[in-house]
């Protein structure tokens, strides 16, 4: 048994997960959670814009990354991994960023991986995999992360087949085009436009046709589950593996998309850091589901809360 930290820094949330893994010979290799926690830093905020990572988002972000340290040599972890996405391969003050994360977790000897999108789609894939294997969900799965800064498309069933990241997120596309409260159509229209474009991208690659089950990953997806569920708090049992009506998911997104920050902000299960970009997580998810309908004629959409974070613990054994 080997007790592990995975760290999981993206544009819009740091996130840690410390777990004991069976590693030994004739072992599971599955995961017993100890502590599995996220804070919304905002590291990517404005990167799209201005190319580098603002003075307070790197002091938020390295802040906790301390924090997170403290808490693994507190609880007796053997081994870090430290993985950072969208935001640290966009940003031209990434090196300033590292340096942060190496000097916090010096006790580990931990430099962060700064990994491309398909590295960050192939993790994904592993760390969400298992469970919908053991339930019997049948593949081939198209896995999609929507996270900040990007958004990651994996096809595959045992193992990843094709995978592609775009250069769309809940963060991304608020910044570049929702900035009303609520958002006009024509701003949603424009980010239609640049949403639909980067599917394209995607599907020419991983192709979504003979697609079994579509399965969504990340903080955007989970709560619009939970809108879609109409959950009276946020609660992640009733949201892993769910599977909803497409139509419903669907519903979910415009309804969220179409709120002022206010209305979301009342939502019981609705976390503060993401009231101002869920819309826009929305709108980037209703478009992702609305294409696959269409390809692949799916009916049903299925949510794990098992995402990139499990799939990192899992790489360090």
């Amino acid at each position: 048994m080997t007790r592990v930290g995975a760290i999981d820094c993206g544009t819009n949330s740091i996130r840690l997960l410390i777990a004991d893994i069976d590693n030994a010979s004739g072992g599971s290799g599955r995961l017993t959670d100890l502590v599995r926690r996220m804070e919304i830093v905002r590291l990517g905020h404005g990167v799209d814009k201005t190319g580098i990572i603002a003075p307070d988002a790197m002091a938020r972000t390295l802040a906790q990354a301390r924090e997170y340290a403290t808490q693994c040599r507190d609880l007796g972890v053997e081994r870090v991994r430290f993985v950072a996405t969208s935001a640290s391969r966009d940003a031209r003050n990434a090196q300033e960023f590292v340096d942060g994360v190496r000097d916090a977790f010096a006790a580990f000897g931990v430099t962060p991986d700064v990994v491309t999108g398909h590295q960050e789609a192939s993790l994904s894939f592993q760390g969400a995999t298992g469970d919908l294997r053991a339930k019997g969900i049948p593949g081939p799965y198209l896995m999609v992360d929507l996270g900040g800064g990007s958004t990651e498309f994996v096809r595959g069933t045992d193992d990843v087949e094709q995978a592609r990241s775009v250069d769309v997120g809940c963060v991304r596309i608020t910044e570049r085009h929702l900035r009303s409260d609520p958002p006009t159509p024509g701003e949603i229209a424009a980010a239609v436009v640049d949403i639909e474009a980067a599917i394209d991208q995607a599907a020419e690659l991983v192709g979504f046709r003979g697609i079994s089950t579509l399965v969504g990953l990340a903080g955007s997806i989970t709560t619009i589950t939970a809108h879609a569920l109409r959950l009276p708090r946020y609660d992640a049992e009733k949201i892993h593996l769910s599977r909803l009506p497409s139509a419903q998911v669907i519903e979910a997104c415009t309804s969220l998309l179409l709120m002022t920050h206010a209305q979301r902000a009342a939502l019981p299960f609705m976390h503060p850091g993401r009231v101002d970009v869920i819309g826009a997580g929305g709108l980037v998810w209703r478009t992702i589901v609305q294409r696959v309908e269409r390809d692949a004629r799916i009916t049903h959409v299925v949510t794990s809360e098992h995402d990139i974070l499990d799939g990192i613990a899992l790489s360090i054994a």
